[in-house]
């Protein structure tokens, strides 16, 4: 396994998540209903919104796993931040250096299939993505790649939502 490197902008990027306010609060339909339309648009068992912190990502909305977090020293989506507006796509983990003995890969959830686009806010520093994971391999074609663009980029108008709320909250 090789564990995601940090961003070289990392303080930046992870003032940029806490200034959203987001981490570790309840769920809001406005994020679950992506997810849930991204599980079924995709045929995937795990769909997630996950926010990398310094140690950890923590998932804003999740379909098909009942986690809340993992460490991000073994996240695919600590690596998927590291792409800027890419998509990462890893078709076989059991195949990938990277992830081959991952305990996410060789444990539950049995990830075989990861697709990650990085959730990159207007400052250009990405805060977390937009991911599908399957325990079976496969691929996106350009269409479902581009779908799944699409998605991050409505995701990141309601992250932009949310930063305004906050903002909003914060002047009061």
């Amino acid at each position: 396994m090789i564990s995601p490197s940090l961003p070289r902008n990392e303080d930046q990027r992870l003032q940029v998540l806490y200034d959203l306010l987001l981490l570790d609060t309840p769920p809001e339909e406005r994020f679950d209903r992506i997810v849930e339309f991204a599980s079924t648009e995709f045929d995937v068992p795990i769909c997630l919104i996950s926010l990398v912190d310094r140690d950890r990502q923590w998932f804003k909305a999740k379909v098909g796993l009942d986690a809340c977090e993992t460490s991000r020293d073994i996240s695919f989506c600590a690596h998927a931040i590291l792409e800027s507006n890419d998509l990462l796509i890893v078709m076989d983990a059991h195949a990938d250096q990277r992830f081959h003995d991952n305990p996410l890969v060789t444990g539950a959830p049995h990830i075989r299939f990861y697709a990650g686009v990085p959730l990159v806010m207007d400052d250009g520093l990405a805060i977390g993505t937009l991911c599908l994971i399957d325990t079976v391999p496969r691929t996106l074609d350009d269409v479902d790649q581009a779908i799944l663009r699409s998605l991050r980029d409505l995701l990141a108008l309601e992250l932009r939502s949310a930063k305004h709320d906050a903002t909003m909250k914060g002047e009061t």
